[in-house]
């Protein structure tokens, strides 16, 4: 199923006055024109996309070439610090192994650091990815608890199936054309799952409970079902990406600096850019489409900082439910967006000078792994460890928005 999204209408973040707006507010986007079968119908991972959706897919035009620049192992946000000025180029790619999986992540960076055990010394938070966006969005404690406290989390099976299956699709790109196919891709599970279970021995936690090995047996079979099913959405024996897992970091003229990793950047022999992110989950509803754009359109403003270069469409690929949305963003998204990101960015500089970070409960809240450090649930936030510069206001609630 395809969605393309057009006519967009964003609300605009000008000034740190609009700081507050920009946390409950999302990009706008009317949805438009689905296509094909697969549903769209929220689970618990498209429950954030009421909240701060992703975006979806679509096919670039021509027959998409390859591009250059910093690679990233694994699905995370960690980056090594020498590919942090890592560019998108428009030089056809090379068909050379990539890192491996996100999941070894290299040494820490102002990114890594956010999501990082907790250590010694906390630091202020320095660089802005979309994750790190969406949870100040989502609530501001919760970027509190993750980024300054970096409160430990528990492994996921949803997420940690999303990284064995971003890995695998990845992988497979390293194989001629011919051989892309689904059973060869579904091949490749067993090793991945092997080195994410080397490089994150947390993970095994999913499943200590289940010494016969059922529970890991139909997890297993449910990534097979996901990567089979992007064979339906995609033929990647026509593919040859110019980057996969491409670290990406933009300072801008603010000083602010933004950072992330694009699944995919396709590259059409006309030069134009095609930037693609998969997701494990279900398409968010068309009402709730304009916030999965956000990530994209975050990803094509560093992009365009970058290289000055607008990509010409967004693609967005469901696998949980086979949808693929697409969007082919202007030069007044990206402005909107950087408004926005500056105004977000003004936010948390003054939650940090002065340690007010609010929560703001959402139906997201009963997933959240820090209830018991939360005042919507009777709990108490660790004592903050940064300096503050300004009084703290009193501690209230942020209205779901």
């Amino acid at each position: 199923m395809e969605t393309s999204t057009e006519g967009v209408t964003e609300a605009a973040a000008d000034d740190a006055g609009a700081a507050e707006a920009a946390v409950a507010a999302q990009p706008g986007t009317a949805a438009a024109g689905r296509q094909g079968a697969g549903g769209t119908e929220e689970d618990p991972g498209a429950a954030h996309a009421a909240v701060a959706a992703q975006p979806a897919e679509a096919a670039a035009p021509g027959a998409p070439t390859p591009v250059t620049a910093g690679r990233h192992e694994g699905h995370s946000t960690d980056q090594d610090p020498e590919s942090a000025h890592a560019a998108v180029t428009a030089e056809p790619a090379t068909d050379e192994t990539p890192d491996p999986p996100r999941t070894d992540t290299p040494p820490a960076t102002a990114e890594a650091v956010e999501t990082a055990q907790p250590v010694a010394v906390p630091v202020a938070p320095a660089s802005l990815s979309p994750s790190r966006a969406n949870d100040f969005m989502q609530c501001p404690l919760l970027y509190r608890f993750r980024v300054i406290d970096r409160l430990p989390e528990k492994p996921s099976a949803a997420a940690t199936r999303g990284t064995l299956v971003h890995s695998v699709l990845e992988r497979l790109f390293d194989a001629p054309a011919g051989e892309r196919t689904a059973p060869a891709a579904k091949s490749l599970i067993p090793g991945q799952w092997d080195r994410l279970r080397e490089s994150r021995p947390e993970v095994l936690e999913l499943f200590a409970d289940d010494p016969e090995g059922e529970r890991l047996a139909q997890w297993l079979g449910e990534a097979e079902r996901l990567v089979e099913r992007w064979f339906t959405l995609e033929d990647p024996t026509r593919l040859e990406p110019a980057e996969r897992e491409l670290f990406v970091e933009a300072e801008l003229e603010s000083g602010l600096r933004l950072r992330g990793i694009i699944d995919r950047v396709d590259v059409a022999p006309t030069g134009e850019v095609r930037i693609v992110d998969y997701k494990t989950g279900k398409a968010p509803r068309p009402e709730y489409a304009e916030g999965a754009l956000f990530q994209m359109k975050f990803y094509a403003l560093v992009v365009w900082r970058l290289k000055n270069v607008i990509p010409r469409r967004l693609q967005l690929v469901y696998l949980g439910s086979g949808d693929v949305l697409t969007y082919d963003p202007v030069l007044a998204d990206l402005e909107r967006v950087e408004r926005k990101l500056l105004a977000l960015w003004e936010a948390i500089r003054q939650a940090t000078q002065t340690g007010d970070w609010r929560p703001r409960p959402t139906k997201l809240c009963g997933w959240c792994d820090h209830q018991e450090h939360c005042p919507e649930f009777g709990g108490t936030p660790p004592p903050y460890p940064l300096p503050v510069t300004s009084a703290i206001g009193e501690q209230g609630r942020m209205g779901p928005g």
